[in-house]
């Protein structure tokens, strides 16, 4: 019912990066980015740890971590947030990238830990790695608690479509996102791509929302459009079958998803 983070299919870890990754027109907001080769490796390094479990390296297939983390562009001091933690696939992943010395909050709606997220999300937290995240009970009205703030980064992996049919005030929930933001820090949406000009028609249904209307909402509140990547693109999608996890069977990690890069003007 509920479409997680958590999307994938066989094992494995891809053996290059795709070139199709767009890379944001400006640099990342907080420093100098290191060279491009020296941050594609360290992502592999970090997808690759022996610690990471079997579970998450089930999803790796169809999740494409690696490239994820090179679009996102995170990089160790960073403070980052990621919304709709789930069960915390992603959030682990952003707390190797941003290391000791940086800060990950990690939130979850009531809904998602009463459903399916307290236990895992629970037994990840006691991992060494998870020690920069912060847990954050929080609707998605009002995300983010107040030391949340000049923020290098906020995620949303494969929920935004979710808080459409859970009817969160989604233009409160980008105003706060907004605010979290350092000027020129970004906010990264993954999301399953939906037919074109189907608008929110395909939120609950299929799991899945129109590119065009997610952007133009995201636009509307006051981000600067950056750059999207394609590492998750299947043009062979139909995009005319329900994706979540429970509904999906075999097809698992194969629906067409977009990746969009905005910033906070500044």
């Amino acid at each position: 019912m509920l479409l997680l983070a958590l999307a994938s299919v066989s094992s494995g870890l891809p053996a290059s990066l795709p070139a199709a990754i767009a890379q944001p027109s400006p640099a990342a907001p907080s420093g100098t980015p290191p060279a491009a080769d020296d941050a594609t490796l360290r992502m592999r390094q970090l997808v690759a740890a022996s610690d990471r479990s079997e579970e998450d390296r089930a999803l790796d297939a169809g999740r494409r971590p690696a490239e994820l983390l090179a679009f996102l562009a995170v990089r160790p001091g960073m403070r980052v947030a990621e919304l709709g933690a789930g069960g915390g696939y992603t959030s682990e992943l952003l707390a190797r990238a941003v290391g000791e010395t940086g800060r990950v909050y990690a939130q979850n709606p009531k809904v998602f830990l009463e459903r399916f997220a307290e236990a895992p999300w629970s037994e990840r937290l006691k991992k060494p790695v998870m020690a920069p995240v912060v847990r954050v009970d929080r609707e998605f009205d009002d995300p983010l608690p107040p030391e949340a703030k000049s923020l290098d980064l906020v995620v949303m992996v494969l929920v935004y479509h979710d808080t459409v049919w859970m009817q969160a005030d989604r233009r409160k929930m980008l105003a706060a996102i907004l605010a979290s933001l350092k000027p020129g820090g970004y906010f990264c949406v993954v999301d399953h791509s939906a037919r074109a000009g189907s608008g929110l028609a395909d939120v609950q249904t299929f799991h899945r929302i129109d590119e065009k209307t997610l952007r133009d909402e995201v636009e509307h509140a006051g981000f600067r459009f950056v750059a999207e990547a394609n590492f998750l693109r299947n043009p062979g999608d139909t995009r005319d079958w329900n994706d979540s996890p429970r509904q999906a069977g075999d097809r698992r990690g194969t629906s067409d998803r977009f990746a969009l890069k905005f910033a906070r003007p500044g």
